[in-house]
């Protein structure tokens, strides 16, 4: 039988990324298949490579983030290193950085240089605030872009606490859209034979998501605020007390709202004039929460999971991270994989989300250690000699 293959077997990818939101996407790239080659500063790589947590001297953080790929060591600033990375985009299908704009243009590297170099190439620069715009010079990090795209003005308990989602999100959905729009040039290149550049800020991805917010800031007038974990639009959809804890409960329709009442043994609420329909649950939600908490505190969390499940009302625990690392669910669909890395050892991280039925996306492998496969790729893609390596190390282009 042969092998399936991966969807982006054969693709050449440069990863010239740092941190968190560059390499998630050529994380991806990887996950899929694609020889993705990680472009690092010789003295001391990606930035991340020094960030906490460690494990045997490693970064956790790092190798999370940049599994199956290949590094290389290369100094953007010499003019060999610049000869080099032309040689290598000539050969590469996607070029992937993170740089703030204007940087690759002061190299002498940005996308209308090396697309002379390579008309196929597609070019993904991905930045806090974009390419073009008032704030495209400015520095950027996940905390600044989630202030400033209203996600932390509509998360927490109230107005005087604003508070950033717990994952790095404005930088994690810069590298799903990056790569989003990376699959889409590939389509055009397939149509046209021409490479473009895929222009990607971590601002434009937030407001992008901010879903119901903008709209109910649109329909209002009123700037949405933090409201904890209730619903602004369904109810009930929120978190309530147990006897043990806490529970999530969500009845999204008035079938399941009956449901819900029934179990929770005051089946006269749904009957309620103030409650009957989601509209009206929703203008008298303070009141509600009152009586379904008075109720959901009688039990433990288990024991409402079970009732509830049983007549199909959506509900869930709120579980720490030891939980969903071994939850039987999350180990079913293959979302924790143990890596094993040369120095490191075994780690165990998020497996790859997406289930192709035909290609089979999976972790290729580790992290790999700063500069680990120059010979590989000055050798082997570009036909480098062993002397010529050496003398590009002793000039600091390497």
């Amino acid at each position: 039988m042969t092998e399936r293959k991966k969807p982006l077997e054969g693709l050449v990818v440069l990863d010239l990324t740092r941190v968190l939101a560059g390499p998630f996407a050529g994380m991806m790239l990887a996950d899929m298949g694609a020889r993705v080659i990680k472009v690092e500063n010789p003295q001391g790589g990606d930035d991340a490579r020094a960030y906490t947590p460690f494990q045997n001297g490693e970064s956790a953080y790092f190798m999370s983030l940049n599994r199956g790929k290949e590094s290389v060591t290369l100094n953007l600033k010499h003019p060999e290193g610049k000869r080099i990375l032309k040689e290598l985009a000539a050969r590469a299908d996607i070029l992937v950085e993170n740089y703030k704009p204007g940087t690759m243009k002061k190299l002498g590297l940005d996308y209308d240089v090396l697309s002379r170099v390579n008309p196929r190439l597609i070019y993904a620069a991905s930045s806090g605030f974009g390419q073009t715009g008032p704030y495209s010079d400015r520095p950027a990090y996940d905390l600044i872009v989630q202030g400033m795209g209203g996600l932390q003005s509509i998360t927490g308990t109230d107005p005087k606490h604003p508070l950033k989602v717990g994952s790095s999100m404005a930088d994690i959905l810069a590298g799903i859209f990056a790569v989003t729009g990376v699959l889409a040039a590939l389509h055009h290149r397939d149509l046209t034979g021409r490479g473009q550049m895929v222009d990607v800020a971590m601002l434009d991805c937030l407001v992008a998501t901010l879903e119901n917010a903008v709209a109910r800031y649109e329909t209002s007038g009123v700037a949405p605020g933090p409201i904890g974990n209730d619903h602004p639009s369904i109810c009930p959809f929120a978190t309530f007390e147990s006897a043990d804890g806490f529970i999530n409960i969500a009845a999204g329709n008035d079938v399941l709202w009956a449901r819900l009442c029934e179990v929770l043994g005051i089946p006269e609420t749904a009957a309620d004039p103030r409650f009957l329909t989601n509209r009206d649950r929703i203008e008298n939600w303070l009141a509600l929460k009152a009586i379904l908490n008075a109720q959901t505190q009688g039990k433990t969390t288990a024991q409402w999971m079970e009732a509830l499940m049983a007549v199909q009302v959506p509900c869930g625990p709120i579980n720490t991270i030891d939980k969903v690392v071994s939850d039987p669910q999350v180990l079913a669909r293959e979302m924790i994989v143990p890596v094993d890395h040369p120095v490191a050892g075994k780690l165990k991280m998020p497996g790859v989300p997406i289930k192709f039925s035909e290609t089979p996306a999976s972790i290729a492998g580790p992290a790999p250690l700063l500069g680990e496969h120059v010979g590989a790729i000055y050798g082997g893609l570009l036909g480098m000699s062993e002397e010529e390596i050496r003398k590009l190390r002793e000039e600091g282009a390497i």
